[in-house]
């Protein structure tokens, strides 16, 4: 079985592509460290409060359960500790100073969201409830096989309490771990339905014609948070089908029609051509050519904490 997102641009790319891509170079210097003071976050808060760990991994506290999205504590973004996108920024949480873990939000199976090594620390500390698309539970099975998994189609709703509960929603992109696997596993975003805030954050997507996201508002109504990614962009030929740019992501806040924006996967590894502080300057030209004030949409780096009792 191959998934697609249908009606959107294809995100097939070649190995000649990649070639092309390499050999064209325009890859920006990154610092090799930018510095980090993590946080150490409540062990419980009824009130949304979204601490940055760093790229997509996030800890979502509301409703007196603790999420973490796509976790990876991992040096590097890769199958390998040798090779591979190595990270930046520490973690903005210590990994022992993690509140207990309720459940993981995995949005589908790339390196740089879905790192068994992580997963395998969470299981054996926290026990936590796994979430993800299809396909994605044959990965983490493997590497993890005491794991609690609970997998989804697209608009599938499954309930982590009485009152609250986490819908799968359509994202533009593609998945693979190997050669042979591409978008043999689903990709997805996540709506968090809860008695104090509706929290969705948006997985990993390209922006398409936005169709994708007004049928999303249409289905939930808009989030009081939308968690949307602004970086590993460039080059666009490359990148433009999988992954929004800035100006893109504030066409889905408006799209969603969401209260307050959160800005993550940029910063910490260095996936694509772009400067490391390009994104959150594109955000802040966006917001104020499209006349919204940039306090409605933060760029969130490691350590940082967005508490919806302060906004």
């Amino acid at each position: 079985m191959r998934f697609h997102s249908r009606g959107q641009p294809s995100t097939d790319k070649s190995f000649r592509d990649l070639l092309r891509w390499h050999r064209e170079g325009g890859k920006a210097r990154w610092p090799s460290q930018v510095a980090v003071t993590p946080t150490i976050p409540p062990e419980r808060s009824d009130e949304a409060m979204i601490t940055m760990v760093g790229h997509a991994s996030m800890l979502i506290q509301v409703a007196g359960l603790n999420l973490l999205t796509d976790p990876v504590w991992s040096d590097r973004a890769s199958p390998f500790r040798f090779a591979g996108p190595r990270r930046v920024t520490a973690p903005g949480i210590d990994f022992d100073r993690l509140p207990p873990i309720d459940a993981v939000l995995i949005s589908h199976n790339h390196y740089d969201h879905l790192d068994t090594a992580t997963l395998r620390r969470l299981q054996s500390r926290h026990h936590p409830l796994m979430v993800m698309p299809l396909g994605n539970d044959a990965t983490v099975r493997r590497a993890v096989r005491a794991a609690q998994i609970r997998t989804g189609d697209w608009h599938d709703r499954i309930a982590l309490t009485p009152s609250v509960s986490v819908t799968l929603t359509p994202a533009n992109h593609w998945s693979a771990r190997g050669i042979g696997d591409r978008r043999m596993a689903l990709w997805s975003g996540f709506w968090i339905e809860s008695p104090r805030a509706r929290i969705w954050f948006a997985g990993d997507t390209g922006y398409g014609d936005g169709a994708t996201f007004r049928e999303i508002r249409n289905r939930h109504g808009s989030p009081e948070i939308a968690l949307i990614p602004i970086g590993a962009y460039e080059p666009r030929w490359f990148m433009s089908a999988q992954h929004v740019t800035p100006d893109e992501a504030v066409r889905i806040f408006t799209d969603i029609g969401a209260d307050q924006a959160l800005g993550y996967h940029w910063g910490t590894f260095q996936l694509t051509n772009e400067p490391r502080e390009e994104p959150p300057e594109l955000l802040h030209d966006s917001l104020r050519a499209a006349d919204i004030d940039t306090a409605r949409f933060i760029p969130l780096a490691p350590g940082q904490v967005y508490s919806a009792r302060q906004s």
